[in-house]
């Protein structure tokens, strides 16, 4: 299962700009520098796991993601994988620091990470997850949901509205993740929603928490 991302670079041109939101309450941890092991890491596993789902495109995008990497803004979990003593397998373990040099001492190899920034959407204080990447091999053993339920309990934790995150059309098996699996929605900002004519390959998925948020992002079909 291929797991991701953040809005597409060109929701800009009809959508309002996302604003990095300032002085929330979130905790002074998950960031910032990222290392050059991690950044190969990083750039290995999205293109495994993404260059499928964007296609032709897949060039252009990989560098928006590699300026997304070490934006300050940036929060970050890893995910590492350890060896179990009492068992003969393997178990994974989570980490967030500051930086990711800090993160990656004295802990195993790197499986998986989630990238993500508290920002203003459409005024809305919300928790976008810009990249959930795991490897292959530790996909389909209930990581990637265990993930996004540890985000969306810290943007509930931080008093953000909603959780906001970009998925290709195309990546298949991460829609039905999202939508069947977490119960998801596309949101009314997404491209389908403000206008199906634009016929974007992407669409943006929210789960909310308040009503104000549900205003905003929800399906309004449903009212």
């Amino acid at each position: 299962m291929h797991l991701s991302e953040r809005r597409g670079r060109n929701a800009a041109r009809y959508l309002p700009r996302r604003k990095q939101l300032k002085n929330s309450s979130k905790p002074p941890v998950h960031k910032r520098t990222t290392s050059l092991l991690f950044q190969s890491f990083a750039i290995s596993t999205q293109r495994l796991n993404m260059e499928g789902p964007y296609g032709s495109e897949w060039p252009e995008e990989e560098k928006v993601k590699r300026r997304e990497m070490v934006d300050h803004e940036a929060h970050y979990v890893f995910v590492h994988e350890v060896a179990n003593s009492n068992a003969d397998e393997m178990t994974t373990m989570l980490t967030a620091a500051k930086t990711s040099t800090c993160c990656l001492k004295n802990s195993g190899p790197l499986v998986g990470f989630v990238q993500y920034r508290f920002v203003l959407e459409e005024e809305i204080p919300v928790l976008y997850v810009y990249e959930l990447q795991l490897e292959p091999r530790v996909q389909g053993k209930g990581l990637g949901k265990f993930l996004m339920q540890l985000l969306e309990f810290m943007a509930q934790k931080n008093c953000m509205g909603a959780v906001m995150l970009t998925v290709q059309k195309a990546n298949v098996l991460a829609v039905d993740f999202y939508i069947s699996k977490l119960r998801y929605i596309i949101s009314a900002t997404s491209p389908s929603k403000v206008n199906p004519m634009m016929n974007k390959s992407y669409e943006i998925l929210c789960k909310v928490f308040n009503d104000e948020a549900k205003t905003i992002f929800g399906d309004r079909e449903d009212e």
